[in-house]
Formats: C-alpha cells, sequence, structure tokens
C-alpha cells in the first residue's frame, strides 16, 4: 500500500533528520511531535513504517513511545532537541523557534 503524500515526505524528514535511525531516548518527543502536527492514522503510518525498518525491539519501543505519550508529556527540552534535529533535516514544520 503506498503511504499517503504527506506521510511519505514526514518519513523522508524523520530519517534526514535522523541518518542512523532514531535514538530510543527521541521517540516519545518525536511522535508527540507528530501528534501535534499530524492525525492519529498518519502518526501510526510514520510508527509503522520506521519500525519496519528496524528490528524487533524498535518496532516495540516505537510502539511504547506512542502509548506513552497519552501517560507523560515529554519535557519541553526533549521536544525542542527533536524539532532542531528534524528541522536540519528540512521538516518546514519543525521549526526550532516555534517551540
Amino acid at each position: 500500500m503506498a503511504l499517503p503524500p504527506i506521510v511519505a515526505s514526514i518519513i523522508s524528514w524523520v530519517r534526514a533528520g535522523y541518518p542512523d535511525g532514531v535514538p530510543e531516548q527521541d521517540y516519545i518527543p518525536l511522535f508527540a511531535l507528530l501528534g501535534s502536527q499530524l492525525t492519529e492514522a498518519d502518526v501510526q503510518f510514520v510508527a509503522e513504517e520506521l519500525a519496519g525498518h528496524g528490528d524487533e525491539h524498535t518496532s516495540q519501543a516505537i510502539k511504547a513511545a506512542i502509548s506513552d505519550i497519552t501517560h507523560d508529556a515529554p519535557l519541553d527540552s526533549d521536544v525542542a532537541r527533536v524539532r532542531a534535529r528534524l528541522a536540519g533535516g528540512g521538516w518546514p514544520l519543525a521549526d526550532p523557534r516555534s517551540a
């Protein structure tokens, strides 16, 4: 199944911002940031795409991060760090000045 164009773009931006993969400590702020910009379905598409290219541990950690967002808000400093990383990858929605 082809990804919606916005989701495909976001996957590209995440991979540009994190060429070596998203570190586990950035999962919660990343998905919190995505959740503030995308629909829940779009966030699930992104998570599935990122998890599909990782090992089982990565897949489980991403799913746990999405679940954790509803229980524990990430620190503003963590979200700002992820925003800056994505902005460095060219993501126009992740301007660090908008934090």
